[in-house]
């Protein structure tokens, strides 16, 4: 190993994405230490090497870089900065990290801000949201959007290796947020588009569940179609994700449209869809939910 393989690793975050990337961490032979709210996330990888810290605190003083898998923007605020956060306490008291990774989804304005603020404690921030699903977090073939200086993401290139098959530069601190941001308006837009499909496909009277064979190979194939309608025809299938992780990043992207004068009208009637599907108590649904909105029983005319 050389002595960018020696580095210890923290990770915060090990939930349905968080998980299955520390164990391609662990398989590439890094030493890996991690926290989560919530203890029994963090243990049940300690079976397969992973050492479960007690606070991010502490992993701020035993690790050189830290990696954040975290909800949304509140949530990396109180772990990097909160009390026992990861850069609680004077600057460069008791720290050995050198370097922030947050792979969290995130408002490019936050995470210029909290980079600032890490900069303070002598700690470069990389914001590397990513792509492609659990599937692609299992099978270790995430896409990474970074921002951040080009020697910051150099150096932790070989780490994000572990679970990506690409790390794209976009620019600057926030670059990568933004990035995804473009990522999920494609994505949210093109999941309601196929949920519609499905529709109007089974109000039709065909069966939905051949669609995949049907476009197979025409411009309508994608990853997306293949995964979702499935999802959406057929029952048991473990959820991937819930409807109120679209929804964070639609009300992001509608934000970002605001603070640019970019029109984006596809987005904003994708983000009433998603306010929709909450108000009919179906935020922790899986990402197919958009099928259950539009598929409420039809009002027979009188």
């Amino acid at each position: 190993m050389d002595e960018q393989d020696k580095q210890v690793l923290g990770f915060c975050g090990p939930g349905l994405m968080g998980a299955p990337m520390i164990r391609h961490l662990l398989r590439a032979g890094y030493a890996v230490r991690v926290w989560n709210r919530t203890p029994a996330k963090a243990e049940a990888l300690a079976a397969e090497g992973a050492q479960v810290a007690a606070t991010p605190r502490e992993l701020a003083r035993e690790t050189d870089v830290v990696l954040l898998c975290v909800a949304d923007a509140s949530a990396v605020e109180q772990v990097v900065f909160g009390g026992q956060g990861l850069l609680d306490g004077a600057p460069g008291e008791g720290m050995r990290v050198r370097r922030i990774v947050d792979h969290s989804s995130i408002p490019p304005d936050a995470t210029q801000a909290f980079a600032r603020r890490a900069a303070a404690h002598g700690v470069a921030w990389v914001d590397a949201p990513v792509s492609g699903g659990v599937a692609g977090a299992r099978n270790g073939t995430l896409a990474i959007m970074a921002g951040g200086a080009a020697a910051e993401i150099r150096a932790v290139a070989p780490i994000l290796a572990a679970y990506a098959a690409r790390v794209t530069h976009m620019g600057a601190v926030g670059a990568g947020q933004t990035t995804k941001l473009c990522n999920q308006a494609i994505v949210t837009a093109t999941v309601a588009a196929i949920a519609e499909a499905v529709s109007l496909a089974r109000r039709s009277g065909i069966d939905a569940a051949k669609l995949p064979e049907a476009l197979a190979g025409g411009w309508a194939d994608s990853t997306l179609l293949r995964t979702f309608v499935p999802r959406m025809t057929q029952d048991g299938l473990e959820p991937i994700g819930a409807l109120k992780t679209f929804q964070k990043d639609v009300d992001t992207i509608a934000a970002a449209a605001a603070q640019t004068g970019t029109p984006m009208p596809v987005s904003g009637a994708v983000q009433q869809l998603l306010r929709l599907a909450a108000a009919m108590g179906l935020a922790q649904a899986d990402l197919s939910g958009f099928i259950e909105v539009l598929q409420t029983p039809r009002v027979s005319q009188p």
